[in-house]
């Protein structure tokens, strides 16, 4: 089916839809774009949508970053926005006559938009398939549902003091609490034919986990994330609650991780990590030694923010260092139980807050370089991994060490830029905290 044979479909489908939100996804992982009438999508999908380059030289909070090169330098010039197949989609939450649909850049030459973040997962997939290895990724996602005023939900017994800080982890009660919600969340999640699957109270009050199912089109795989986050924030938003993503919200409650699961299978659909050994197949165990050995280099891509690296503390379930073990989860790469032919890693570095394109294609070239240079991970770690004294060095502890960390890796340039110029508006900033600690004590 060819793009223009999908928007014929969807429009005998859906024939009532008349607003259409699409959008991209920048480097800092935020969804930018517009809402176009539905009698515009013809020339888009014939013909895509000029649409200023610029677009993907923002920091998070929507400013310009002159050192990407892509606002002055470039006399801020168009680019082309082309949709990304499969992604036309019913969105229910936005009303019955909306839509969405997902975007790429692309220069105007047909050649794929260095910045975004897309076509960096594309690139780092392809490699991996030319060496005959077709990655399996499955994305499992973190975050918290809040008030609509960032504040926290409490226990639904009326917030007492005694149930305020109550964990419950893995409780029923919580879910039973939110039903009409996540009943809505899996009904649109049908209606896009998004492939979620386990959902679960993680460990503080107001966190949830949920998961997508392996697939073997990493692009998809991701595409499908990112759609998933969208639709759990509209949704929320209709229930009168705020969806978050972000890595840690509160300093005494747990942050909120992206787990990443990797195999790799051969042209016959093969598991190629399968084992009856617990550790998996020695491609698998090159490849976490890759994963290990890049992830230092690559941490910026995984605690893209100021606020990823208050989510990194011993015993909290977020890794300290790039160490491997067999189910094990005070490690940073995880071959979790299971059946032989299930054998995968869980790469349990990344935030939530994380670029999921970026996060995944730094994860799959890490896997690479292990695969490519044939790397030994050396033995897993067993028992607690923040205490075991001969585990590897520390990763990065702060934000500045990342950026500098990343400097050596050139695939991240225009990724550099917007993250230094985050960093130093960040740090300028004079804070509530700095009142609260200074004001009158120095």
């Amino acid at each position: 089916m060819t793009v223009l044979d999908e928007l014929v479909a969807f429009r005998a489908a859906h024939s009532d839809i008349d607003a259409v939100q699409v959008f991209l996804t920048d480097p800092s992982g935020v969804a930018r774009g517009k809402i176009l009438r539905g009698h515009e999508l013809d020339r888009l999908f014939e013909h895509g949508r000029p649409v200023a380059g610029s677009i993907l030289g923002l920091d998070v909070t929507g400013e310009d970053v002159h050192a990407t090169g892509l606002v002055w330098d470039s006399g801020d010039a168009d680019m082309l926005c082309r949709p990304v197949a499969g992604t036309l989609l019913p969105s229910p939450w936005l009303g019955v006559s909306s839509a969405q649909l997902m975007l790429s850049m692309y220069q105007l030459d047909g050649a794929p938009a260095a910045a975004d973040p897309r076509h960096v997962l594309a690139a780092a997939a392809a490699r991996l398939v030319a060496r005959g290895l077709t990655p399996v990724l499955a994305c499992e996602l973190e975050f918290y549902l809040l008030r609509a005023d960032g504040t926290a939900l409490q226990p639904a017994g009326g917030g007492r003091a005694s149930e305020r800080h109550k964990i419950d982890a893995y409780g029923l009660t919580r879910l039973d609490d939110l039903s009409p919600l996540f009943n809505e969340v899996f009904a649109a999640a049908r209606a896009q034919g998004l492939p979620v699957e386990t959902l679960m109270a993680e460990y503080a009050p107001g966190q949830f986990e949920i998961t997508l199912t392996h697939c073997a089109d990493v692009l998809r795989a991701v595409d499908e994330a990112i759609l998933f986050k969208r639709l759990l924030r509209g949704i929320a938003a209709r229930h009168g609650l705020l969806a978050t993503f972000m890595a840690k919200p509160f300093s005494e409650r747990a942050g909120s991780g992206l787990h990443l699961h990797l195999s790799l299978q051969d042209g016959e659909g093969r598991n190629l990590f399968a084992a009856t050994e617990p550790a998996g197949s020695a491609l698998c165990r090159q490849a976490v030694a890759g994963l290990a050995a890049t992830m230092t280099e690559s941490f910026l891509v995984f605690a893209p923010n100021a606020n990823s690296y208050r989510r990194f503390r011993a015993e909290s379930y977020a890794p300290t260092r790039p160490i491997w073990g067999i189910n094990n989860r005070t490690v940073s790469l995880r071959i979790p139980s299971g059946a032989p032919d299930s054998r995968h890693i869980e790469h349990r570095i990344a935030g939530a807050d994380a670029n999921l394109y970026l996060a995944a294609a730094s994860v799959l070239a890490g896997a690479e370089k292990g695969i490519a240079d044939q790397l030994d991970p050396g033995p897993p770690v067993e028992g607690n991994g923040y205490r075991d004294p001969g585990a590897a060095r520390e990763l990065p502890a702060t934000w500045q060490q990342a950026i500098a960390n990343a400097e050596r890796s050139d695939f991240l340039r225009i990724y550099l830029a917007i993250k230094r110029q985050e960093c130093d508006k960040f740090s300028a900033q004079v804070t509530e905290l700095d009142y609260s600690w200074y004001l009158r004590s120095v």
